[in-house]
C-alpha cells in the first residue's frame, strides 16, 4: 500500500495532532537544557489494578507532576504478557538531581496528592513496585522529546 493509500483510509481527525505537532516542528525536548536529567520510572501494579493506576495518572498525577517542576515526557504500557497486565512505563524530565528531589518531596507532601492517592487506594494499594532511575542523554541521542 503506497502512502497516499494508506493517509486516504485514515480518519482524517485522527492525523491532525500528529500534523499540528509536525508543522509546527515542535520538539519537546526543544526547550529542556543539556543538563536535563531525565527518571525512567516502572511501575508494578498489584493484580487487576493497573486500570485504576492509568486512571489516576490519566485524571490528576501528570497534573501534580507538572505542578511541581516535573515534565511528563512519554508514557507507555507494554504489549506483551506478564508486563501488559500491570505495568507502567513513564519518563520525567527535571532540571537536576536536586530538582527532582525537591519536586518529588512536594509532591508527596502536596495535600491533593494525598487525596488523590488515598481516594484511589480505597479498595486497596494499587502499586506493588516502583523502579526508579535517573539518566542522562549521550551526545548522540537522537529523540523527539
Amino acid at each position: 500500500m503506497n502512502r497516499r493509500t494508506l493517509f486516504q483510509t485514515l480518519p482524517a481527525a485522527g492525523l491532525l495532532p500528529a500534523t499540528a505537532w509536525a508543522a509546527s516542528g515542535a520538539n519537546a525536548s526543544a526547550d529542556l537544557p543539556a543538563t536535563t536529567v531525565y527518571e525512567l520510572r516502572v511501575y508494578h501494579c498489584l493484580e487487576g489494578k493497573l486500570p485504576d493506576l492509568l486512571k489516576r495518572f490519566r485524571e490528576h498525577t501528570t497534573k501534580l507532576f507538572e505542578r511541581h517542576g516535573m515534565k511528563n515526557l512519554a508514557y507507555w504500557t507494554p504489549l506483551d504478557e506478564p508486563a501488559k497486565s500491570n505495568t507502567l512505563i513513564y519518563v520525567l524530565a527535571h532540571a537536576s538531581r536536586e530538582a527532582a528531589a525537591a519536586s518529588w518531596k512536594a509532591f508527596q507532601a502536596d495535600p491533593e496528592w494525598v487525596e488523590v492517592r488515598d481516594k484511589s487506594e480505597a479498595n486497596g494499594k494499587i502499586v506493588e513496585k516502583v523502579d526508579s532511575t535517573y539518566m542522562t542523554k549521550t551526545d548522540f541521542s537522537n529523540f523527539g522529546w
